[in-house]
């Protein structure tokens, strides 16, 4: 019975610890789901989460991807903080423009074909899920298909931050290649500000829908990989 107490509040101890890790960390619930498999499409699957990926859907639907979302592809998912801070960087421009703070700038202000374009760099052909992923990465296209100057790693981010509770986490990373890599360069640290890959993590990986794979950006991933201020 006392061993039997001892593993019961051992395992407490873990499961409190893991808790506020979470909290603390949100980004930090990588590494899949416990029940990965969702029985709707992709499109369905990112309507059906109220509160979390509004924006996107509506955007989809702007741009008329649906039919595209729900192919066979690999959907890098951005949350409604993404949106929300793209609006901001891009209202901030607008308001130097024009010289007036109160020009709206609202997700219908998004040119068409620029909307189109720049979600489909969230979009890979087939299935990618973590076992096909490596730590070193795989530099590939989008659905947009090659762009000068630019492509996208998607790869494992190893981190041994859990202690004892996990030797180590494969973080899922969707990375914007700009020019060469950074990391095969001799000195990246003098890799010019604006030739700087930008590589991002993803909060939840792996989910499986009915007709792809669904990896979920960080909260604090600026839509379109945009990386113009977004306050005053």
């Amino acid at each position: 019975m006392k061993k039997k107490l001892t593993i019961a509040t051992v395992l407490l101890i873990v499961f409190a610890a893991t808790f506020q890790a979470c909290k603390k960390d949100d980004y930090k619930n990588d590494g899949g789901l416990h029940n990965a498999k969702v029985d709707m499409t992709t499109y369905d699957y990112l309507k059906s989460k109220k509160g979390i990926f509004d924006s996107l859907v509506y955007l989809i639907d702007r741009a008329g991807l649906k039919e595209m979302v729900n192919s066979d592809i690999t959907f890098f998912a951005a949350t409604n903080y993404a949106v929300v801070d793209f609006m901001k960087a891009k209202k901030i421009i607008r308001d130097q423009i024009y010289n007036d703070e109160n020009m709206p700038y609202s997700m219908d202000s998004i040119p068409l074909q620029v909307l189109k374009d720049s979600l489909l760099t969230y979009m890979f052909p087939g299935k990618i899920n973590r076992d096909q992923m490596t730590v070193a990465g795989k530099v590939l296209d989008s659905k947009l298909g090659a762009i000068p100057n630019t492509k996208f790693i998607i790869r494992l981010s190893r981190r041994e931050d859990y202690g004892a509770y996990l030797k180590y986490v494969d973080y899922v990373q969707l990375g914007k290649i700009i020019g060469t890599r950074d990391d095969e360069q001799a000195d990246p640290d003098n890799v010019p500000p604006e030739e700087k890959d930008i590589i991002e993590d993803c909060q939840t990986s792996g989910i499986i829908t009915n007709t792809g794979i669904i990896h979920v950006m960080f909260g604090n991933h600026h839509l379109f990989f945009n990386s113009e201020r977004t306050s005053n």
